[in-house]
């Protein structure tokens, strides 16, 4: 049960990312935002009890990068750069995880 909610926040988050390269109103970043902070500690929580902590490290990383409350300026084009690689990395690691088992 819990690998089927990991995945879907992965997927998810993935979608909303993405949908960040368009054009949205500000508000709809916002949101992301708000939602994105949540998932990756979400994430991060799911990956406590590994052996290998780096994912860990990343998803509670990407929620301090992400949070609505410090807003870190990067300008539209970094954003988009960072939104990419966070779709990748997630989709990557739901990947992986369905190739090991």
């Amino acid at each position: 049960m819990d690998r089927q909610i990991k995945n879907i926040l992965e997927i998810a988050l993935s979608i909303l990312l993405l949908l960040c390269l368009l054009k949205m109103p500000y508000g709809y970043f916002q949101l992301v935002r708000f939602i994105g902070m949540i998932v990756f500690i979400i994430l991060a929580y799911f990956e406590k009890d590994k052996t290998n902590k780096i994912l860990m490290v990343v998803w509670i990383c990407s929620a301090l990068l992400i949070n609505p409350f410090i807003k870190i300026a990067l300008g539209r084009f970094i954003w988009n750069i960072v939104d990419v690689i966070w779709a990748i990395l997630l989709i990557g690691t739901l990947l992986l995880e369905r190739n090991k088992n």
